[in-house]
């Protein structure tokens, strides 16, 4: 497949940006792309997963990894292309010049909202700006409960300023916090797990867009 950018952005902090650039990563890797991640993150969270994967995790698969001011992320972008089909980028909360930067040079923006209606409100502002961008952009609900209406109550309020949310989503699981105090992703860590298979799922949906 064409080399591709995944930018994963959220102005609302909290929302589960780099759970969601990791286990997207990793389940995409496990799929056999070559993958890139880039943390423009002043948080450096990614830059601190990686690290702990580089250290303790040596056998796990490769991602190649930047970390990098966002101005310069078009530059870096177009050198990744050249090592990797797929980039994951987790960019800083607020829809700064950065993250404004990422969703500009994206082939696709996912949106982590936990299900409520005011996180989704919430995360009106980054997706007027994929609109603004002419990028195409979808939600991902993360965190979701085992039970309760919440779910249904997120789709609507999504439905009703024209958003689109993915129908795979993430639960509200122990396995992926595991997983990341690892330096590993879900489907590493629990293969076998029904958070693993929420990940394998959405890695297959993004694919199947991306073409």
């Amino acid at each position: 497949m064409r080399p591709a950018v995944i930018t994963v952005a959220q102005q609302k902090g909290g929302a589960g940006k780099t759970t969601l650039v990791i286990q997207l990563a990793t389940a995409l890797r496990a799929r056999g792309h070559r993958v890139a991640v880039v943390d423009i993150d002043p948080q450096a969270s990614l830059t601190g997963w990686m690290r702990l994967r580089e250290h303790r995790q040596r056998e796990a698969p490769e991602l190649r990894f930047s970390m990098i001011g966002g101005w310069r992320l078009g530059v870096e972008l177009d050198r990744l292309k050249r090592e990797a089909e797929l980039i994951v980028v987790d960019t800083p909360p607020h829809t700064e010049t950065d993250a404004r930067t990422a969703i500009r040079n994206a082939d696709l923006v996912l949106i982590p909202c936990q299900p409520s209606t005011l996180d989704i409100w919430a995360s009106k502002a980054t997706l007027d700006q994929a609109v603004k961008e002419r990028r195409p952009v979808a939600l991902v609900l993360n965190r979701v409960p085992p039970r309760g209406r919440s779910v249904e109550e997120a789709r609507s309020a999504i439905g009703e300023f024209g958003a689109e949310a993915l129908a795979c989503q993430l639960g509200n699981r122990q396995a992926f916090v595991s997983s990341i105090a690892q330096g590993l992703g879900v489907i590493e860590s629990e293969p076998r797990s029904a958070a693993a298979e929420e990940v394998r799922s959405l890695a297959e949906d993004i694919v199947r867009r991306l073409g």
